[in-house]
């Protein structure tokens, strides 16, 4: 493969345009914001925040990937006593302990939870129904939904299993996911990857050769003209705060009753607050027709629970929704190879967290990153030698 375009600088677009680039392809990147990184941006400033908790799981294909070409960098991890310190709401109160109901489900094996169930019903026969919805709204950290029982049983449990393994899977990027892209961009311009920023594109390159494109569904679907590009994601209330650090704080509290997680972030990585500051994110899943007010009402009613004193505290705030920008998520009878298909025809590959492609998470979108690369070498090959066959003949 000669040359390759990649539309998007995410992180799905930097892992094609590096995997290309390492296979001796010439890659241009356009990035139609300013600053590369997509979802995994982090802000500038004092509260150096993520659009969501943006963790490592360890035990993804990614993980490897990335430090095999030392592009993980520091880590930071929750201390043991902060740990203790996970709070988990219901009926009012918070608890300490998880329900046992929970762990012993999470244990069954992944082969047990059918695909055409919704998780709900499968889980109420296993532990009850009272279990059952506290356990999947305990996963609001992991599927950012608002109905997870609603969701694929076996969907849903391959990340039960994720979320409440031991020792914990999920790794923190020190100083914030930015960190990780920065390392990534900088390989790539190593590699000779020619990335242009403030770049929109309304229509694919006329010049030919493969392109992937790693962007959002939403704007595939208009780049493309390809009205099937869609699939089921969540929408999410984020609130971001900074506040006087007092000791006794929870380091998360995570919502039984309706799914919700909130996480004080300075407790991994001191460096994303000012000194003497702590800084924390609410995450709210709301249904597709709730105003962001009530993801909002709901984070502070947790926040006065887990939080003490906290709206004195108050240095900082930021609120925002995200609306469909928190990945797949399967519906009852269908599975990752239902979602949009990675190779489009005529060179055209996408990549991103929506599309045909395993994993939790960023998992998704490395690994079609790295099918729509291997893709658009395989099909480049299998056009060169067909022209070069043609050629014969006509010789």
């Amino acid at each position: 493969m000669d040359q390759l375009t990649v539309i998007g600088g995410g992180f799905a677009g930097l892992v094609a345009a590096i995997s290309a680039a390492e296979a001796g392809a010439r890659v241009r990147l356009y990035e139609s914001h300013r600053t590369l990184g997509g979802r995994g941006r982090t802000a500038d400033g004092p509260y150096r925040t993520n659009e969501g908790p943006h963790a490592f799981y360890k035990n993804g294909p990614h993980w490897a990937w990335l430090n095999q070409r030392d592009l993980v960098g520091p880590l930071a991890r929750v201390p043991a006593l902060d740990m203790t310190r996970l709070r988990l709401h219901s009926g009012g109160r918070l608890r300490s302990v998880p329900p046992l109901a929970s762990l012993r489900l999470a244990r069954r094996p992944l082969a047990d939870a059918p695909v055409d169930r919704t998780f709900l019903d499968w889980a109420s026969s296993l532990i009850g129904e009272r279990d059952a919805r506290a356990t999947a709204n305990s996963l609001a950290v992991a599927l950012f939904h608002h109905d997870i029982g609603s969701l694929s049983a076996a969907f849903v449990h391959e990340r039960l299993q994720r979320v409440l393994s031991f020792p914990p899977e999920a790794q923190f990027p020190r100083g914030g996911w930015q960190s990780v892209i920065d390392r990534m961009a900088a390989r790539a311009q190593r590699l000779g990857v020619r990335i242009e920023t403030g770049a929109r594109l309304t229509e694919l390159p006329a010049d030919g050769g493969p392109v992937v494109v790693a962007t959002s569904l939403a704007a595939a679907r208009t780049l493309l003209g390809d009205s099937s590009l869609t699939w089921e994601s969540g929408r999410t209330v984020l609130l971001d705060l900074g506040l006087r650090t007092r000791r006794g704080d929870a380091w998360a509290v995570s919502d039984l009753d309706e799914p919700a997680w909130i996480e004080r972030f300075t407790a991994q990585d001191r460096t994303l607050a000012p000194a003497g500051e702590t800084l924390l994110q609410a995450q709210l899943p709301i249904g597709p027709d709730q105003a962001k007010a009530v993801g909002i009402e709901r984070a502070e009613r947790l926040l006065d629970l887990g939080f003490r004193g906290w709206r004195e505290r108050v240095t900082w705030r930021r609120e925002a929704v995200a609306t469909g920008r928190t990945g797949a998520v399967d519906l009852p009878g269908t599975t990752w190879r239902d979602r949009p298909a990675i190779a489009r025809g005529n060179g055209v590959y996408l990549a991103g967290d929506q599309v045909a492609a395993p994993g939790v998470l960023a998992e998704v979108s490395f690994n079609s990153a790295i099918e729509a690369v291997s893709l658009a070498i395989r099909d480049t090959g299998r056009a060169a030698a067909a022209k070069s066959a043609l050629d014969l003949d006509r010789a």
